[in-house]
C-alpha cells in the first residue's frame, strides 16, 4: 500500500518518506479500514517535529484523524460493518500505524458511523478536536442556561466547541481575532464576540453579562488568559483548558482560584475517560445525522504533497488541512 512514513524527527521536507508498506490486517477487536481523508492537527506535526514525547518505533505512519470504508474486520466485530463509511480517530495513538496510508486498522470502537448526509472530508475534521470541544463543553454536566465562554473561537476545537455549547442550550461568548475569524464564530453561532486584540475581554465580558460573568470557560491559552479568566468566571466556575502555548510553564495564582472556588480541568483527549468519549461520540453522530455541524476546511492536498500540508499546518493554516487519498 501508498504510505507515508518518518524513521526520525525533524522538518517535514526532511523527515517524510513516501513508499510502500505492507497492508495491515486486523486483529482481534479492530476494523481495516481504506482511508478515504486525514485531518492533520497541530499535534500531528508537532509529534513528527519532535515536540511530543521519544520516538520509540523503527518508523511512525502519522496522522490521529481520518475517515473512509470499512473493507474487513477481526474476530469478534460484526461483519456487518464490511462497507460502512466511517470517521475514526486516535488512529496512530500509542501505535506507530497511523492514517497517512491507504489503509490502516483501528479498534472497532475507533471506527464510528458517519452518515449519509455527510461527506468523507467532512468525517476526517472531528476526531480531536471535536471530542476535546464536547470534553470542554459538557465536562461539567449540562449547559443549558449557562453562559459559556470560548477562547480563540475560530480555532478548530474552539469553533467546535462555540456550536456544542450552542447545541446545548448556553450563551456563548466567543473571543477572537480579526474580522475573518468573527465571521467565523458568527456563523458557528456565537450570540457574543470580543476581539482580544482590540478590546478589553474582562470589561466586555463584565458589560455582556451586566457584572454577573460567565460560567464556564473552553480555554485555548490557560497561563495566557489565567488573570481574566479568574476575573471574569462566576464563584464555583470552571476553566477546561486544552493548550498553554504562549506560557508553557505558568504560575497558578492558587489563593486566586480559591476564594472563588474555581475548578481547572485539563483536557488530554487520548486519556479523557471511555465514557466521556462514549457520551461524545453519541451527541456528535446524533449531530452530524441531524446536519447541524459545520466544518471549516482550509486546504485539501493529494498524499504525494503531504510535505506542503504539515508545512501548511505549521503555518497556521485558517481551517482544516485535509489529506485525500484518491487524489494525485
Amino acid at each position: 500500500m501508498r504510505a507515508i512514513w518518518y524513521e526520525d524527527f525533524g522538518p517535514a521536507k526532511d523527515v517524510l518518506v513516501s513508499g510502500e508498506k505492507e497492508a495491515p490486517l486486523p486483529s482481534s477487536g479492530e476494523v481495516l479500514v481504506k482511508v478515504a481523508y486525514n485531518g492533520i492537527n497541530p499535534v500531528d506535526v508537532k509529534r513528527r517535529a519532535g515536540g511530543r514525547g521519544d520516538m520509540t518505533d523503527p518508523y511512525v505512519i502519522p496522522h490521529l484523524d481520518a475517515s473512509g470504508i470499512i473493507e474487513d474486520v477481526g474476530e469478534s466485530v460484526d461483519k456487518s460493518r464490511i462497507g460502512e463509511r466511517v470517521w475514526m480517530f486516535e488512529t496512530q495513538w500509542q501505535t506507530p500505524h497511523g492514517a497517512a496510508a491507504e489503509y490502516t486498522c483501528v479498534p472497532n470502537s475507533r471506527a464510528v458511523h458517519l452518515p449519509n448526509n455527510a461527506g468523507l472530508d467532512e468525517g476526517s475534521c472531528l476526531g480531536v478536536p471535536a471530542l476535546t470541544a464536547h470534553r470542554c463543553v459538557y465536562g461539567d454536566g449540562p449547559v443549558e442556561g449557562k453562559i459559556v465562554l470560548v477562547t480563540g473561537a475560530a480555532g478548530a476545537v474552539g469553533n467546535y466547541a462555540v456550536q456544542f455549547a450552542k447545541f446545548g442550550g448556553a450563551t456563548v461568548i466567543a473571543t477572537i481575532s480579526g474580522d475573518k475569524k468573527a465571521d467565523l464564530a458568527r456563523k458557528a453561532g456565537a450570540d457574543h464576540i470580543i476581539n482580544y486584540r482590540t478590546e478589553n475581554v474582562a470589561e466586555a465580558i463584565n458589560e455582556i453579562t451586566n457584572g454577573a460573568g460567565v460560567d464556564r470557560i473552553v480555554e485555548v491559552e490557560f497561563g495566557g488568559n489565567i488573570e481574566t479568566s479568574i476575573a471574569v468566571l462566576k464563584t464555583n466556575g470552571v476553566i477546561a483548558t486544552y493548550a498553554s502555548d504562549a506560557n508553557k510553564e505558568p504560575n497558578v495564582p492558587f489563593y486566586q482560584l480559591i476564594y472563588k472556588n474555581i475548578v481547572v480541568r485539563h483536557e488530554l483527549v487520548f486519556i479523557m475517560p471511555e465514557d466521556a468519549k462514549d457520551h461524545a461520540v453519541d451527541d456528535i453522530s446524533s449531530w452530524l445525522a441531524d446536519g447541524r455541524i459545520m466544518h471549516h476546511i482550509s486546504e485539501t492536498f493529494s498524499l504525494s504533497n503531504i510535505i506542503k500540508a504539515h508545512e501548511a499546518v505549521e503555518g497556521g493554516a485558517y481551517g482544516k488541512v485535509l489529506i485525500d487519498l484518491n487524489a494525485g
